[in-house]
């Protein structure tokens, strides 16, 4: 495929990506807001900024570290974030605050790119991970503005989607000024894919450089005494249609065993926070909904995390994690974060978006990785009743955490080599 084939196919599905937007509007109304910059429409700027695009939370979360880096570096620079979706530009905003402007990703139609790459006067692009759109790095290559993929990854799973576009997708990767990929295995499957090999560098992933604030360890303290600190808490973080009623089935299980044991639920969309604390309920669990802001009682048996932002408080609160994706086939989620925390991780069998990661720290010893509910169960019940054990996890999830940092820094000089 082309990309004048792409951009004409694109032409003919804008209707249904309109109404798409208008239908998740109606569970999540701010994608009924702020459309013309999904257009391309945004105010004309009177100097030129550094770019950075992610597309959504995790993304978002990932690029915290280099932002404030960038802005420590390059105070002169203005920084502008653009994302997708509202809950990456509302974690963009938390996070970030005053130090960026944001905006949302116009859909990549011609015009629209350069309405908003005209108006926004970037200097430098840096995409998180895989957000590639032909027509934006088409657009850019063409005014000479340098596109660095940073943190980049490329599971098989999306390399083998891009081969039934190999021209396209080789056009594009050739455009890249620089590909700083996240393992070995990813920087293969880019140069594979048509990237230049000598623009492909492995600078591994800056989600290991992500330091939580002083604070989190006391705020963490705080919460686990409202919820029982002689409860055992075990956390399922960043779940998906179809694994809350496993993970449901899994907590009776469990309680069968401890009795007492505190199930915390962190669906990964906020449009389904609602949802799922009424299936909890429905299934006859007595729960608290973290935005209540009311403090757990002996009877709550189920903590719904329906707030932003708070998933690293929640991980260091708990006894033991779930990292979702993994149940069903959507790949996995961010296992990092808990292992930062000291947390012992559990993932399902799912886990292509994030293969290597895993591997790692289940050869590490900080991670488990479960076939079914049963082994899910299993290994609840056994870190649960186990505090050294999940001591000897913990320690390792940090040791293998820290090994791995310096990501940031091999990133920040690929990054001052684009920068004017």
């Amino acid at each position: 495929m082309t990309r004048s084939i792409y951009t004409f196919l694109l032409y003919l599905l804008t209707p249904l990506v309109v109404l798409r937007l208008l239908w998740r509007g109606l569970r999540t109304p701010a994608y009924w807001r702020r459309w013309p910059e999904r257009f391309g429409w945004i105010p004309q700027a009177r100097e030129d900024c550094l770019w950075i695009h992610a597309v959504s939370v995790g993304e978002v979360q990932a690029a915290v570290p280099l932002v404030k880096a960038l802005r420590a570096r390059y105070p002169e620079w203005r920084i502008v974030v653009t994302t997708l979706t509202p809950t990456g530009a509302e974690r963009a905003q938390a996070a970030l605050h005053q130090d960026v402007t944001h905006y949302y990703l116009p859909y990549d139609l011609p015009g629209a790119v350069r309405r908003f790459v005209r108006g926004l006067r970037p200097r430098l692009l840096i995409i998180m991970e895989t957000e590639l759109w032909p027509n934006l790095i088409h657009y850019c290559h063409a005014q000479h503005i340098p596109v660095v993929l940073a943190n980049g990854r490329l599971s098989e799973r999306s390399a083998a989607r891009y081969r039934y576009v190999k021209k396209l997708a080789s056009e594009m990767l050739a455009m890249l000024s620089t590909v700083a990929a996240q393992t070995q295995q990813d920087a293969r499957r880019f140069i594979e894919l048509g990237a230049p090999s000598g623009i492909v560098h492995v600078t591994g992933n800056i989600k290991y450089d992500m330091k939580p604030p002083a604070s989190l360890r006391e705020q963490a303290e705080v919460l686990r005494r409202s919820w029982g600190v002689e409860r055992g808490v075990w956390i399922a973080a960043s779940t998906h249609e179809g694994e809350e009623r496993q993970i449901l089935d899994t907590y009776a299980a469990v309680r069968r065993e401890l009795s007492h044991a505190l199930l915390v639920i962190v669906p990964r969309h906020p449009e389904r926070f609602a949802k799922v604390a009424a299936l909890c309920e429905k299934s006859g669990y007595r729960i608290v909904r973290r935005s209540e802001q009311r403090a757990c009682d002996a009877s709550t048996e189920i903590v719904i995390g329906d707030s932003m932002g708070e998933l690293n408080l929640f991980y260091a609160a708990s006894d033991v994690a779930f990292v979702g994706g993994s149940l069903v086939p959507t790949g996995g989620h961010n296992l990092i974060e808990p292992a930062a925390q000291g947390v012992p991780v559990i993932t399902g069998p799912y886990t292509f978006n994030f293969s290597e990661i895993a591997q790692q720290l289940c050869e590490a010893g900080a991670a488990v990785q479960i076939r079914n509910t049963q082994q899910l169960g299993d290994a609840v019940v056994m870190f649960l009743k186990d505090a050294n054990l999940r001591y000897q996890m913990s320690e390792k999830g940090r040791q293998l955490v820290e090994r791995n940092r310096g990501a940031l820094n091999s990133l920040l000089e690929i990054i001052a080599r684009h920068i004017p």
